[in-house]
């Protein structure tokens, strides 16, 4: 397979581990089972958005962008992953969620506030419809923004996981 080049930044502790599910296994009464442990990225608790964040923020960094902006549900692990990410490269970083602001904030949603993201209420505009007002308003103050998109789903996510599979083969040849 040819090696593709794209900007990268290292944001997580890779390989993670491939471990096997004997009890799964036996209980299900079939062919081995395996897991692929990436909560153990190590990026704010970890999780699967770290593979894909590091091409789309070394992307971001490439493009000499110094904020991004993503979107999410209050308790998202993409958002809470992009927070973290934006912080250890100290880029500026807008949360548009979902729904109305709580009482109080807990769970990933008190990472995000942690970490410095500045958050944005969507109400009913749950999966990033207000991005490109937001965009528009930081680029007329100054900024550099770069949209990373809900989920981190597209071309530089998907790049992540062709190398997720390479990690794959490797620890199961």
């Amino acid at each position: 397979m040819q090696d593709l080049k794209f900007p990268r930044v290292s944001l997580g502790f890779f390989p993670t581990p491939l471990i096997e599910l004997p009890n799964l296994a036996a209980a299900l009464g079939g062919a081995r089972i395996f897991m692929k442990r990436d909560d153990q990225t190590g990026l704010a608790l970890g999780g699967n958005k770290t593979r894909k964040l590091e091409y789309i923020l070394g992307d971001a960094l490439a493009q000499g962008c110094d904020t991004v902006i993503t979107a999410g549900a209050e308790q998202s692990n993409h958002c809470r992953q992009t927070a973290a990410a934006a912080a250890r490269l100290k880029l500026e970083c807008h949360l548009i969620l979902g729904g109305t602001e709580p009482d109080s904030a807990r769970g990933n949603l008190l990472l995000d506030r942690i970490m410095g993201s500045h958050i944005h209420w969507a109400g009913d505009h749950r999966k990033g419809e207000d991005i490109p007002q937001l965009f528009e308003q930081l680029k007329s103050a100054g900024k550099r923004p770069y949209i990373v998109p809900y989920g981190g789903s597209n071309e530089l996510g998907a790049i992540a996981f062709a190398e997720a599979t390479r990690e794959l083969v490797s620890q199961s040849g």
